[in-house]
């Protein structure tokens, strides 16, 4: 009796073992089978958003199904993606990513550059930058990161000079310590800037809503930046995935050779892929 007890117990073992055996084989199929296969990806309009169409074509020749949603403005996309909202962004610059951080206390990063959409000086009343009069009324995006941008591109026209022991990326007008010119700058949100043009001198305009206004920085535009900008664009994402396999797919689509050509070919002079 003794014997035939121990060899029940026994086969009760080896089978209690198959059967946890079988359920974790099945629970690694599970995990690996967990990679997202759609996400969801925030733009602006204009360039973003139609770039985003070939992105979305090519991720979906890697089996990734790209849903995009369009913000009106550059706040919202990142306020989203830290609230899970969205899985990524691609609209903004590093240093506009790093002043939205230190702003909000969030964690986003930047997983991959895409391109360098250069700043633009624009006015509908002068052809050159040496027609701006003295007492000018320039206005400029309000955001601190693309407001910094805007008066790095006019302290190089030699109208101000600005706090040197500040880091230039982080620039606002309390750093003007000259404005020989007595510029008379106005702080706008970037959405109106295009439509500031009526009642400014000059406005300096990010790429993707002088874009979208029909403004091309290389044949429109007075003064711009050049290739030395630290301004280039960045897919964003949450701290913690940035190892996301189904986001490194996203990343791989668009810096493919059909969206540099895209690019290359609709948007030449005014963005430069960075890839």
């Amino acid at each position: 009796m003794k014997l035939k007890k121990l060899i029940a117990i026994a086969l009760t073992v080896v089978a209690a073992t198959a059967i946890l055996t079988g359920c974790g084989s099945q629970n690694t199929g599970t995990t690996q089978s967990q990679e997202k296969k759609e996400i969801t990806v925030g733009v602006t309009p204009g360039a973003s958003e139609e770039i985003m169409d070939t992105v979305v074509k090519e991720a979906a020749k890697d089996g990734l199904t790209v849903h995009v949603k369009s913000f009106s403005d550059y706040v919202t996309p990142d306020q989203a993606l830290a609230s899970g909202d969205i899985d990524l962004n691609a609209f903004q610059h590093g240093p506009f990513l790093d002043a939205f951080n230190a702003k909000n206390g969030t964690k986003l990063i930047s997983i991959g550059k895409t391109y360098l959409a250069p700043l633009g000086l624009y006015s509908h009343k002068y052809k050159s930058v040496s027609d701006i009069p003295d007492g000018a009324k320039i206005a400029i995006p309000n955001d601190p990161s693309n407001g910094g941008r805007a008066l790095i591109l006019l302290a190089k026209q030699g109208w101000i000079k600005l706090d040197e022991s500040k880091e230039a990326t982080k620039v606002t007008v309390q750093d003007i310590k000259e404005n020989p010119k007595h510029l008379d700058i106005i702080e706008l949100e970037a959405a109106q800037l295009p439509r500031s043009l009526d009642d400014t001198d000059a406005s300096v305009i990010n790429a993707g809503y002088a874009i979208s206004a029909g403004l091309n920085s290389e044949k429109d535009a007075i003064a711009r930046e050049d290739d030395t900008s630290p301004y280039v664009n960045i897919i964003a994402a949450r701290e913690d995935d940035k190892d996301n396999a189904a986001y490194q797919k996203f990343v791989k689509a668009f810096q493919s050779d059909a969206v540099k050509q895209f690019i290359q070919t609709n948007y030449s002079g005014e963005l430069v892929p960075e890839w």
